[in-house]
């Protein structure tokens, strides 16, 4: 891989004609580049296609390529991939269906609005991948078709799409109406008993760690049972039993459903095993009491998620936020909380209450404002941000708080030049401060320079429009791979120095 060559090949300033001599001596890792170029033309799609041939599929799905453009029998990759955006030629898909490598059938088999006849040709495969593949995204109709598939994994399959008739879920559960599975993933190349270590895999084995079959495909359809419960399409009456099954996989995937009667979701919100009681907690479906009893849970993280639910009292949130790490991410609560709602967290007395809506980038200015003058440095962080602070406020922040504010001021997407030239001087330094001014639109060659010291915001900085040029040209030969191609990707390149490094044909 060639950074430079790379990095050019990513460079929106550079001029058609050094494109057309890239796309011209394009290596794979170059081809990626160039595929990505909001301004390749269709002439320079087909010419980087036929010199390197893996890049047509990005070309596809980049919108660079159309059927026209396309040979599917020398390109049938590239011919999939239109097929999957439903721009290939239908008689592509009976042509693939056919192909003798079993991943490209299986791709085939993932696109959608295939013919009748390709459709019913895939389910008929002699792989089950393929089927499986098939049966995991197919219609209705096909879909209760293979659930009578002799072949488990493509059971599993059917389980697990949500467009599987109710009726054929259940029984997909019960086992009722339908006869038993003949094979499985691991039958199918191993002598039965086997059992799949699931610490010390064969490295001549793809199968999956625990994987096991003793004539009843268990693994297999413990995965199928595993699927169904998870599928909202699947009758509530037909999963509400797994709820006290030993197996914890299966208990575990009823905790996202949002039908579940209530007392399900109380014998799983008392489940010993805590990532179920979270993953409950976080279930907008469960009720205000569970809500309140998960929220003395003994784990930190079962309360972290249950500030997650959409539906959490206010009371409820403001009281976990006090012995709850929450850290910087919005919260959904928050984000629909009400005009008095919104003054009430953010002139609570409890400063964890006051960060949560000081992330909000919608305040009225007064609580804005407010928010800023915070005595609590966790509070002026989560406002430092907020796009509507002006220059002096900012400032004001770094006289009170420091180090404990400056990364986050740094953020602020109307910091003035000087400002966070004066940042990168804060003493005592934060290394952080350097990315984040690094990136910014706003940083001056100054401040960028100052930034090239940070090993972390040198890749950063040296990407930066604002750069001097001759300090991005200087940047070229950095022993820091990264930092190498991100100059070479800046668009304040000397057009000299490009027609220099992109090579002749």
């Amino acid at each position: 891989m060639n950074p430079v060559l790379c990095g050019l090949a990513a460079n929106t300033a550079l001029p058609p004609e050094l494109v057309d001599r890239l796309v011209a001596t394009a290596d794979a890792d170059i081809a990626v580049e160039l595929a990505g170029r909001a301004d390749l033309s269709r002439a320079q799609a087909v010419a980087l296609a036929s010199r390197v041939e893996e890049s047509a599929v990005r070309l596809v799905y980049e919108g660079k390529l159309t059927a026209a453009d396309i040979d599917p029998t020398a390109q049938p990759d590239a011919a999939l991939a239109l097929l999957d955006e439903g721009a290939g030629d239908p008689e592509w898909a009976r042509l693939l269906a056919a192909d003798p490598i079993v991943e490209r059938r299986e791709r085939l088999a993932a696109c959608a609005g295939l013919p009748v006849d390709v459709v019913a040709a895939l389910a008929a495969d002699s792989d089950a991948r393929v089927v499986a593949e098939l049966a995991s995204r197919t219609t209705p109709e096909t879909a209760a078709a293979l659930a009578a598939h002799p072949h488990a994994e493509v059971r599993r399959a059917v389980a697990a799409n949500e467009a599987t008739p109710p009726t054929v879920l259940a029984a997909l559960i019960s086992g009722e109406g339908l006869p038993p599975a003949r094979w499985c993933l691991v039958c199918d190349r191993e002598e039965t008993p086997y059992a799949h270590d699931p610490h010390g895999p064969r490295p001549d084995c793809d199968l999956p760690p625990g994987a096991s079959c003793d004539g009843s495909h268990e693994s297999t359809v413990h995965d199928m049972l595993q699927a169904a419960l998870r599928n909202t399409a699947t009758p509530t009456e037909a999963v509400i039993g797994f709820a006290g099954h030993p197996s914890t996989l299966l208990r575990w995937a009823l905790t996202t459903r949002p039908d579940l009667p209530s007392e399900v979701y109380g014998r799983l919100a008392a489940d010993a095993t805590p990532g179920i009681r979270a993953d409950i907690a976080a279930n907008p479906a469960i009720a205000d009491d569970l809500i309140r009893v998960l929220a003395a849970d003994r784990e930190p993280f079962v309360r972290r998620a249950l500030a997650d639910n959409p539906r959490i009292p206010l009371d409820v949130l403001t009281d976990l936020a006090r012995t709850t790490r929450i850290g910087p991410t919005p919260l959904p609560r928050i984000a629909v909380a009400s005009d008095d709602e919104v003054r009430e967290l953010a002139r609570s007395p409890i400063p964890a209450a006051r960060m949560l809506v000081a992330l909000r980038r919608d305040l009225p200015a007064v609580l804005r404002d407010e928010l800023a003058t915070d005595p609590d440095a966790k509070v002026v962080k989560s406002i430092a941000p907020h796009p509507g602070l002006s220059e002096a406020q900012l400032r004001a922040m770094v006289d009170r708080h420091g180090t404990r504010v400056v990364a986050r001021v740094a953020t602020n997407p109307q910091a003035s030049p000087q400002l966070l030239t004066d940042l990168t001087r804060h003493e005592p330094s934060v290394r952080k401060v350097f990315r984040e001014v690094a990136r910014h639109r706003n940083a001056t060659a100054t401040a960028l320079l100052a930034c090239l010291v940070d090993w972390q915001a040198r890749s950063i900085a040296a990407g930066h429009p604002a750069l001097p040029p001759p300090v991005i040209t200087e940047l070229l030969a950095d022993a820091d791979r990264q930092v190498a191609e991100a100059a070479a990707a800046n668009p304040s390149l000397p057009l000299a120095v490009m027609c220099e490094l992109v090579p002749s044909p």
